[in-house]
């Protein structure tokens, strides 16, 4: 299943994909969901974040030739921190390019949704906390975490985490691949099998720190190849099984 929050006629709610059509469902895909008869022509709905969390976890230098591109050793534990929810945006909305800035990344993800609450989940029962997975783009101001010496400004922008299309409920977490293109050009891939933590060991290591609730995001980590982007590019974030979250950045 591929869930979707899409906005229709002034009305919000969830759905599903089928194809090129969204079909409406009532209640939440946290609490009671059920298929409705309405269908909208993708074409005629505004698709938006498909969740609204509580909270925005990252995971850092998951894959090791990321640590190696931005010279930083390999965590021993997964490495935490967060965006604000302020950042969020959906598909097709804009990326800003902060004034501050003269250098932002891309950042491909894989995204896990959580389902339902959860404090220290063991890694072998994770999987029955996660709704599903969705493609994120953590949006980085790569000069400003250099001068920094820490991520909150530089990945805490408005706009700084498109996440989207869908949250897919069916797929295989373990070895998918993740993918960067802007303006047509393939700039960053690498597969999750690639994990120094999978999805499982990232779940329970952050639970071991904070109650996770319904709707929370965990982004995974990014593949090597991050690179810049610039007002006017056009960045699509293709994840096998979930679909195409694209984004175009603009200047202020």
């Amino acid at each position: 299943m591929q869930i979707v929050r899409f906005k229709a006629s002034a009305k919000t709610c969830y759905g599903a994909l089928e194809g090129s059509t969204v079909v409406e469902y009532s209640g939440t895909p946290f609490t009671v969901f059920r298929r409705g008869r309405r269908r909208y022509p993708l074409r005629q709905v505004v698709l938006l974040p498909p969740v609204t969390p509580t909270k925005i976890v990252t995971i850092g230098l998951n894959y090791r030739e990321h640590a190696a591109e931005l010279g930083m050793p390999v965590p021993l534990e997964p490495l935490i921190t967060l965006k604000p929810v302020s950042a969020l945006v959906g598909p097709d909305d804009p990326i800003v390019y902060p004034r501050q800035s003269r250098r932002v990344d891309y950042e491909a993800e894989l995204a896990i949704v959580i389902k339902r609450r959860c404090r220290h989940v063991p890694p072998e029962r994770a999987r029955e906390y996660i709704l599903g997975y969705a493609c994120l783009n953590d949006v980085t101001a790569r000069d400003l975490e250099a001068r920094d010496g820490q991520w909150a400004r530089g990945k805490g922008f408005d706009t700084f985490c498109p996440i989207g299309p869908c949250i897919a409920t069916d797929i295989d977490p373990s070895a998918v691949m993740v993918e960067t293109w802007v303006n047509g050009v393939r700039q960053q891939a690498g597969s999750t099998k690639e994990l120094v933590f999978p999805v499982e060991d990232v779940l329970a290591g952050v639970s071991e720190v904070m109650t996770l609730l319904p709707g929370d995001v965990i982004a995974t980590g990014t593949p090597s190849g991050t690179g810049p982007l610039h007002p006017g590019d056009r960045v699509e974030v293709r994840i096998e099984g979930i679909g195409s979250l694209r984004n175009t950045v603009v200047g202020v």
